[in-house]
């Protein structure tokens, strides 16, 4: 039975959460607290994070903002230009690095494509998802590319409803149980648990049990779609 699969772009299709704790490991060295841990600075940014996904959204605008507040938060040091040039940095070796598809994920898209309805589902910044979109020379096997700014309950059922889609035969599929699975399950489709193992710390969340007549699968690699789809 023909099925629609919503399947996320980050940590699912490429690496990308990866990048980003390496600049944040760079930035917790350059910042050198004296009195506070790593792992105590590494929390007061955590929290800065969720402050300013509120009013900043997801991606690399955000995560510099984040990385500047943490910064005068922290430091006995004034933001200088400099500083804050050096601040910059760390978020611009994040956009500049290149996509990186996982494992099987081309030959995995292209065994579903012709026997499913694909349809990518990612949350960001427009600008930065849709040029990774482009990038990643995976979009053709897409019938369409929804960039939201916030994966919830409401934002699955309205791409339910602007794609007519039955419920019963929609899954997401993705690597955050906060964004793509426990949402999903929320809004009445099913969902594919796909982990990673550098997923962003605010995207973690225990799984949801799926209610009938939902239902919820757990691979342990994006390739082992093929085996149920």
């Amino acid at each position: 039975m023909r099925q629609t699969l919503l399947i996320d772009a980050d940590d699912t299709l490429w690496e990308n959460n990866v990048y980003f704790e390496r600049a944040i490991a760079e930035f917790i060295s350059f910042l050198n607290h004296r009195e506070r841990s790593s792992a105590e600075v590494r929390e007061i940014l955590n929290d800065v994070e969720r402050e300013g996904i509120v009013s900043h959204g997801y991606g690399l605008h955000s995560f510099t903002h984040a990385l500047v507040k943490t910064f005068e938060r922290l430091s006995v040091e004034p933001l200088t230009p400099a500083l804050h040039e050096a601040i910059h940095g760390f978020a611009r070796t994040i956009a500049e690095q290149p996509v990186q598809i996982l494992p099987q994920v081309p030959e995995t898209l292209e065994y579903l494509s012709d026997r499913h309805e694909l349809i990518l589902v990612t949350k960001g910044d427009l600008n930065e998802q849709a040029g990774k979109v482009d990038r990643s020379g995976l979009k053709a096997y897409f019938s369409a590319v929804e960039i939201v700014s916030e994966k919830h309950v409401p934002e699955y059922r309205a791409i339910v409803n602007r794609h007519d889609l039955a419920c019963e035969s929609t899954w997401m599929v993705g690597n955050s149980p906060k964004s793509d699975i426990n949402p999903a399950l929320g809004a009445g489709i099913n969902a594919v648990f796909v982990p990673h193992d550098d997923t962003w710390v605010l995207e973690h969340e225990e799984l949801a049990s799926a209610e009938p007549p939902s239902r919820l699968l757990v691979l342990k690699a994006f390739a082992e779609l093929a085996h149920h789809f």
